[in-house]
């Protein structure tokens, strides 16, 4: 066997059962990478450096090919309503196969962590077939120290090979895709997929899995920090704005997708960005855009023109298009990836059905009845046939992620708020002045405008509203800000068309709310939305 790049002398592949008449590349950098994928061609160079890959027909997480494997140890830690089982014997058949697969491949393995905090972090090792994956999950989680890998003990190993096909009844899968999680000896099985997200939400997965045991909450989130250490948390949702509203050149980014917060405050789980780039604006995330004209930046599934300049308007691969970057390539990200506990909470929705207002102001029950909730609405424009928008509930603000029970991270965060009297809000970057096809989306210098004067405390001495359906606090006028756009109804030109619609939406919660009605306390059950008539 042939090794080559910076190797851990004490501990290689060999551990995990493989083993290759191939060539194994460990911790390659940047550079050796770029050569290794554009040789292979597996990618190509954008004109400004970037290294431009297309993953084939999966363009996004194939959720319904993830699976867990069911042990004694697991059986009643893991929520198996929302996770789908495999068994012990399938999962070491397949795992069995997987080696014999890599046995007489080429190999890319980096020694990463998951998680900012020592005391909370978890060494991953990455295995994969494609240089250009091991690009990319090098760019997403935390890089060791070259002096640091001599001693690096994975605590979780991946290993991705999109070549490999399952087989169902062999397998005990679904197809010739996979994703097996195996959370007793912290093993990850990618098969089948080229879409690179895949790895880096099995780490999300792990963690989500172990912390709250350790009195840690692990969220889906974004988190950046003001100049007075006054830190700021945002749940959403893929499409409501997590990545682009935390990157505030006038606040230092700790992360945009996953964090823990523990005993000292908040960490950041990743050590890059994975950003989506579909209609990507210079002048609106200004940040994000320069990252994609720099080398080392990896653009995922996005058309180049043919002077090799990324067209973001072309969707023609897939709405999912993304760029994978090194957290440092943002100029205001934080060095350590901490800060202390937040001061403000943001949940972000995009409403397409345009009822909901731009900011509102919750209770620590309505905080924990929007988390279990985790609403936002997907815009069907590319199914035909289908006009209207779609409501998603995705609890936690990520439920494919979430191993455990909801009611675990809603009580661990419930119990964080108070703790540290966090001020939370619900932040809609939906629509205004109707539903999607008649209204406009909310434009982004009012959302910053808005969340501006929410982490600065100026809202603090606002006069609110009680909103008529959900019963939070709506602010009734902020400076800078057109008071209009502070009351959705008022945006409509059918009064009453407003008021079937917030009736249908505030349905559609109730109706999803019901699975976790048993596992909340009288206060979450009554921050529940009531149906009412508005007044005109």
């Amino acid at each position: 066997m042939n090794e080559t790049g910076t190797r851990n002398p004490a501990c290689g592949i060999e551990s995990n059962g493989l083993k290759t008449t191939g060539n194994v590349y460990y911790n390659f950098q940047a550079a050796a990478l770029y050569e290794e994928a554009l040789r292979r061609g597996e990618a190509r160079l954008s004109a400004d450096g970037a290294l431009v890959a297309e993953t084939g027909q999966h363009t996004g997480r194939s959720a319904k090919d993830k699976f867990v494997v069911r042990t004694a140890d697991t059986e009643d830690a893991v929520w198996w309503d929302n996770n789908k089982p495999i068994s012990p014997e399938h999962f070491e058949a397949l795992y069995a196969d997987f080696v014999k697969q890599a046995a007489d491949r080429d190999l890319f393995v980096q020694d990463l962590v998951g998680g900012a905090d020592p005391e909370n972090s978890l060494p991953v090792r990455v295995v994969t077939e494609y240089a250009w994956h091991s690009m990319f999950i090098r760019n997403l989680l935390l890089r060791p120290e070259v002096e640091a890998l001599d001693a690096f003990v994975p605590q979780m190993t991946i290993i991705d090979l999109p070549s490999f096909r399952a087989d169902p009844e062999r397998h005990g899968c679904r197809t010739e895709t996979v994703i097996a999680v195996d959370l007793t000896r912290n093993i990850v099985l990618i098969g089948g997929t080229s879409y690179a997200g895949e790895m880096k939400k099995s780490v999300f997965t792990a963690l989500n899995y172990i912390l709250p045991a350790k009195g840690v909450m692990p969220m889906h989130c974004s988190a950046n920090v003001g100049p007075d250490g006054d830190a700021a948390v945002f749940f959403g949702l893929s499409g409501t704005g997590k990545t682009t509203l935390s990157a505030d050149p006038s606040r230092t980014l700790i992360g945009d997708d996953e964090h823990g917060w523990g005993e000292t405050g908040l960490f950041n789980f990743e050590g890059g960005c994975y950003a989506k780039t579909i209609r990507l604006s210079e002048e609106a995330e200004p940040e994000i855009f320069a990252t994609t004209r720099r080398f080392g930046t990896v653009l995922e599934n996005v058309v180049l023109d043919d002077q090799r300049r990324p067209d973001f308007d072309d969707g023609s691969l897939t709405e999912n298009t993304r760029c994978a970057y090194p957290l440092h390539f943002i100029p205001n990200a934080s060095e350590t990836g901490r800060s202390g506990h937040p001061n403000n909470i943001i949940m972000l929705t995009a409403d397409a059905f345009g009822v909901l207002p731009p900011i509102a102001k919750l209770t620590p029950a309505q905080a924990m009845y929007h988390f279990l909730s985790g609403y936002t609405a997907k815009v069907a424009g590319t199914e035909k046939g289908v006009t209207e928008p779609e409501a998603t509930f995705s609890t936690c603000f990520g439920a494919p992620f979430m191993p455990r029970h909801p009611s675990e991270y809603g009580n661990l965060l419930r119990d964080l708020i108070a703790r540290h009297g966090v001020d939370c809000w619900l932040v809609n970057t939906g629509w205004t002045g109707g539903a999607y096809g008649v209204g406009n989306r909310m434009p982004i210098k009012v959302t910053r405008g808005l969340l501006n004067a929410a982490l600065s405390g100026k809202l603090n001495d606002a006069e609110f509203r009680t909103d008529p359906h959900f019963g939070f606090a709506v602010p009734v006028d902020v400076p800078g800000i057109d008071s209009s756009l502070l009351d959705p109804r008022s945006t409509w030109a059918d009064k009453a068309a407003y008021d079937a619609q917030a009736r249908r939406l505030v349905g559609m919660f109730i109706d999803n709310f019901e699975k976790f009605e048993t596992h909340v306390d009288a206060s979450v059950r009554e921050a529940a939305p009531h149906p009412a008539e508005a007044a005109e």
